[in-house]
C-alpha cells in the first residue's frame, strides 16, 4: 500500500507541486519512497484520507483563497479514534496561512462534487445518513452547503456503489466533466447489485437541471469487473481519479480488468482531449477502502500577485 501511495505521489508530482502529510513516525519512510523533491508536512493524524478530513478550498472573484473546515467523524464513527483527523484541515490551513470558514456539519470531501457554476452533486445515502448529522433535516443540510460553497442547486443521487463503506460517496459514481456534463460509472449486468443503482442514477440525472438551467449530458463509463478482498467486494471506480494541471491521474486495476481499464482510458481521452491520462494500478490501495481521489486534496494557487 505504501508503494502504491508513492507511485501516485510521483505521478502527480510530474504535473504539480505535492505536499505529503505524514505522522512523525512515518516521515522517514515517506521520504525514502517518494523522494526529496516532495514537500513533507508533519501533522498528527489517525487515518490517511485527505479528501475526507482535509479542507475544501475556495477562491473568490478577487482571486483570494480560503477554505471550509468541515467536521469529520470517520464516516459515521466507523473507525476510532478520529480526534486527530478532525484537526487535520485546520492544521493544513494554519500552515499555509489560509483563512477558513468553520462549518457546523459533519461532511467528507469525497461526498460532494461541484461544477464551479452553482451546482453540487451528492448522494442521499451519505449526506442524509443519521450517522453524520442526525438532528438536521435535508433542508438544513442544503442551507449549510449553499452558504459555505456558494451553490444554488443540488442534484441528489439516491446512493453510491454497492458495499461502499463510506455510505455512498459520490466520487465513486459520478463527477462533472464540465458544467452541464456528468461522467457516470454504470453497470450493464442485471445480476450485479450496481446495475439497479446505476439505473437509478441515469433516471435522476436524465431529469435534472443544473443551476444555469441546463439539462445534464451524461457520459457513461462501464465499471471494472468485480473484485474481492478478504471475502468483501472492493469499491472499484474509474471516477475516483484526480485532476492535475493538464492531466488526469487515473486508477486502473489490471489483470481481469485490463480491457475495462482501456475502455475507461479511451473514453476519458475523448472527453478531455487536452489532458494527458496517466494510469496507475491501484489494486493495493483499494484494499484499504479508497483510491486516488480519496487520498488527495487539490489546493488552488492564489490568483493574487505574489
Amino acid at each position: 500500500v505504501c508503494d502504491n501511495y508513492a507511485s501516485i505521489i510521483r505521478g502527480i508530482s510530474a504535473y504539480e507541486v505535492v505536499t505529503v502529510i505524514a505522522n512523525e513516525d512515518s516521515l522517514s519512510l515517506a521520504k525514502s519512497l517518494c523522494g526529496a523533491h516532495i514537500e513533507y508536512l508533519v501533522i498528527p493524524h489517525n487515518d490517511a484520507w485527505c479528501r475526507d478530513n482535509g479542507p475544501t478550498f475556495l477562491v473568490n472573484n478577487q482571486g483570494e483563497r480560503s477554505a471550509v473546515n468541515w467536521n469529520f467523524n470517520a464516516w459515521g464513527e466507523k473507525y476510532l479514534p478520529y480526534d486527530l483527523d478532525n484537526q487535520v484541515a485546520p492544521s493544513i490551513l494554519d500552515h499555509f496561512h489560509i483563512s477558513r470558514f468553520d462549518s457546523t456539519i459533519v461532511l467528507e470531501g469525497g461526498s460532494i462534487h461541484v461544477d464551479g457554476e452553482g451546482t453540487l452533486l451528492t448522494t442521499k445515502e451519505c449526506l442524509l445518513n443519521p450517522n453524520r448529522n442526525p438532528s438536521l433535516t435535508q433542508e438544513e443540510i442544503e442551507a449549510e452547503l449553499k452558504e459555505r460553497l456558494n451553490i444554488s442547486s443540488i442534484i441528489w443521487l439516491e446512493q453510491g456503489l454497492f458495499g461502499d463503506e463510506t455510505d455512498g460517496h459520490v466520487d465513486n459514481v459520478a463527477c462533472f466533466a464540465k458544467p452541464g456534463t456528468i461522467l457516470l460509472q454504470t453497470c450493464s449486468d442485471p445480476n450485479d447489485p450496481n446495475y439497479e443503482i446505476s439505473q437509478q442514477h441515469l433516471n435522476v440525472l436524465s431529469q435534472s437541471i443544473d443551476a444555469a438551467g441546463r439539462s445534464i449530458e451524461i457520459i457513461e463509463i462501464p465499471q471494472p469487473p468485480a473484485r474481492y478482498y478478504e471475502g468483501e467486494r472492493l469499491t472499484l471506480s474509474y471516477l475516483n481519479f484526480y485532476f492535475v494541471n493538464n492531466g488526469i491521474i487515473l486508477p486502473v486495476f489490471g489483470e481481469d480488468a485490463a480491457q475495462a481499464d482501456q475502455v475507461a482510458i479511451d473514453i476519458l481521452s475523448k472527453v478531455f482531449p487536452t489532458r494527458k491520462i496517466t494510469p496507475i494500478n491501484t489494486s493495493a490501495l483499494i484494499t484499504e477502502g479508497g483510491n486516488i481521489h480519496c487520498i488527495t486534496q487539490q489546493m488552488p494557487n492564489s490568483l493574487l500577485p505574489q
